[in-house]
């Protein structure tokens, strides 16, 4: 089964029909090079200080580098992207609303191999999520060109639809070749994996992620991103974020106050939240 490509002028509907049936899809070319060059640039000194992986799954010859939010003023963008946002709405319907899960800039070096081919909602203590609840929607897009040879991530489109706990070897996976600028979106249940750097050049891509709000977040938002820049951001980044609640009564901080009034004082909504409103 190939992976269903889409332009830039996809909708909503489309992708997340795609992501439904297959667990993955790409979208060519939606910002330009140059937009992925800058934020390449914003992060490059952070880049620059962080050490490989310490395991084979986090790659001994990968760097991750995480806080974009707070790093990046073009990953804030990336995140915030309308298409992105209605389609991660739409594959994660069935919750009152979602987060942002993580950001992380990965850069696959020369001579890693192949990781292990996994679901990124295991991170979520291996729970069994029933099949037609999706938990969580993520995005990697390409900072460089992915291509087989340099590490571009491997998918076993349609493997959202199968059993927990399996096993697939690299040869069972496709590449998600795509050219810079482009984005390949997949659910929390895809089978997937980086790839091998079989190349003499590193791989960049910008992993941004999104989860159900009732969850913990994988990376944690408040600590990465520091009060006073959290204080410059829009507030419906602020709320991506995590400063809202995940449901009813969820995430409410002392005196039952809206998280974001920890942030501008009396701009937060009163109250537990809209029990109405919650599913």
């Amino acid at each position: 089964m190939p992976i269903e490509r889409f332009s830039a002028d996809a909708t909503p509907e489309a992708l997340a029909a795609a992501l439904a049936r297959d667990g993955v899809a790409i979208v060519e070319r939606l910002v330009a090079p140059a937009v992925m060059d800058r934020a390449r640039h914003e992060i490059a000194p952070f880049l620059d200080a962080t050490a490989p992986g310490s395991d084979a799954f986090a790659g001994t010859r990968t760097r991750r580098t995480g806080a974009l939010i707070a790093r990046s003023p073009t990953c804030r963008e990336l995140v915030m992207h309308p298409l992105v946002r209605a389609t991660v709405g739409r594959v994660l319907a069935k919750a009152t609303s979602f987060q942002l899960h993580l950001t992380q800039l990965i850069a696959i070096g020369p001579g890693e191999p192949a990781q292990l081919v996994h679901r990124d909602q295991w991170a979520f203590d291996f729970y069994p999520f029933a099949k037609d609840y999706e938990v969580q929607c993520n995005t990697i897009w390409a900072m460089s060109d992915f291509t087989a040879e340099n590490g571009a991530t491997r998918v076993v489109p349609g493997s959202n639809l199968l059993d927990d706990g399996l096993r697939f070897a690299e040869a069972d996976t496709l590449p998600a070749e795509m050219e810079k600028g482009s984005v390949v979106l997949y659910t929390g249940r895809l089978y997937h994996g980086g790839g091998a750097n079989r190349s003499a050049e590193t791989r960049y891509g910008v992993n941004l992620t999104y989860a159900v709000s009732w969850l913990r977040q994988e990376e944690n938002q408040y600590l990465s991103v520091p009060l006073d820049v959290a204080r410059t951001l829009p507030v419906e980044l602020l709320r991506l974020m995590g400063y809202a609640r995940g449901a009813y009564a969820l995430g409410y901080v002392d005196d039952t106050r809206d998280p974001l009034d920890v942030l501008f004082p009396g701009r937060g909504d009163a109250g537990l939240g809209a029990l109405e409103a919650a599913n």
